[in-house]
């Protein structure tokens, strides 16, 4: 998840401003004595106030060091990101943390967001134990599949669902999820899905079990990618997918988010070259970088060789740190190459952020420089999901 704030008017509350005082406390530290100091008491307040669903002067505070204070910023980000995950010190003797697993998925059909079976959980379950998690960690799975827009929605909210799933897990039973209500999926040709878990060890132990003496976390990777995929391939009929290793929630969010933009380039050659049934060779890749106040994302459109019209597009989204020094073009380029595209354009103009007016979709830069709807060929159309990633 990219930590991006926008500023807002009018001035710091009370709450905020002692999250920046803390914040800037910990950031100027010299020692880790003094360090001890901030940290207990930035926690303490961030848990009083996730607890009490003061989200705006949570995101207020980060709002103004984002602008002002960068390394203080960092530390406020991380401090409420590790709090709300750990369900903001709600068991006294126990660390619990909320896990997520995205699976990253695309599909010519609608990628499933669904309940998840109890003989899956069951399998799944033993399969984060055996390869994901450390010996002995009691864990509770949420049985449902989640869509991006079904996640919790802010820190406060994710504090809550960590509380709740984190006590199915010490218990050492799952969880099922009311549905009703739940927002609707849009239809993407990749998308990420969520499965949820909490992990509780007793305090002070190990989480994972990469952070044994004989684990790793290539080999967790792998393993996890073999086995749960198995496991969830299932669940998602008609889909291609990968699976990005299970972490901390926000840690994993962000890791799906980077995975998921050189995924989204294969997904979308693999359907090219299924849907208009030509090779990869047969295609030509428009790359451009799309501003806003600043550079947002680079976005790709597609060709067929020998036409002008872009039949589908791309959105490379900025994270993080990354900015215009960062060359993503070169990292785009680098993945349509291995997917066999050679004929890439690259275009320097700073195109506006546009999308179109009818469906909400965004423009795509074409082969002449100007920015443009991805339409397939009108025989073709029918085949094309509603949306783009």
């Amino acid at each position: 998840m990219k930590r991006t704030r926008l500023k807002r008017r009018g001035g710091l509350g009370r709450i905020a401003e002692r999250l920046v005082w803390l914040a800037n406390g910990i950031a100027e530290s010299g020692s880790r004595v003094e360090d001890r100091y901030w940290e207990q008491q930035l926690s303490s307040a961030i848990d009083e106030h996730l607890a009490d669903d003061e989200e705006e002067a949570l995101n207020a505070a980060l709002d103004h060091l984002y602008s002002t204070e960068p390394r203080a910023y960092d530390e406020l980000a991380d401090f409420i990101e590790s709090r709300a995950e750990c369900a903001a010190g709600a068991f006294a003797t126990h660390d619990v943390v909320l896990v997520a697993a995205p699976v990253l998925a695309w599909s010519r059909y609608r990628i499933p967001a669904s309940n998840i079976p109890p003989a899956v959980l069951a399998n799944l379950r033993v399969h984060l134990q055996a390869h994901v998690l450390a010996k002995g960690a009691r864990l509770a799975l949420a049985d449902f599949l989640f869509s991006p827009d079904q996640l919790p929605q802010g820190y406060c909210a994710t504090a809550e669902f960590a509380k709740v799933l984190g006590t199915a897990a010490m218990d050492n039973h799952d969880l099922r999820i009311d549905t009703e209500g739940m927002p609707e999926t849009a239809q993407f040709l990749s998308d990420t899905r969520y499965l949820l878990t909490a992990v509780a060890v007793p305090r002070g132990e190990a989480l994972f079990r990469w952070q044994e003496d004989d684990g790793s976390r290539d080999t967790a990777r792998d393993q996890w990618r073999t086995q749960g995929g198995a496991c969830l391939a299932p669940l998602l009929p008609g889909c291609a997918i990968d699976l990005v290793l299970p972490e901390s929630y926000f840690a994993a969010s962000r890791a799906a988010d980077k995975d998921s933009r050189p995924y989204s380039v294969r997904a979308s050659v693999a359907y090219l070259g299924t849907a208009l049934e030509t090779p990869a060779a047969n295609l030509r890749a428009v790359i451009a970088p799309f501003w806003d106040r600043q550079l947002e994302e680079y976005r790709v459109g597609i060709t067929v060789r020998g036409s002008e019209q872009v039949v589908h597009g791309v959105v490379w989204p900025l994270l993080g740190a990354e900015d215009d020094s960062t060359d993503c073009a070169a990292q785009i380029e680098a993945v349509l190459r291995e997917c066999g595209v050679n004929d890439i354009v690259h275009l320097d103009h700073q195109f506006p952020l546009e999308y179109c007016d009818d469906c909400g979709a965004p423009m795509y830069p074409s082969p002449e420089g100007e920015v443009v709807h991805a339409e397939m060929p009108e025989d073709r159309a029918e085949q094309m999901p509603r949306h783009l990633h």
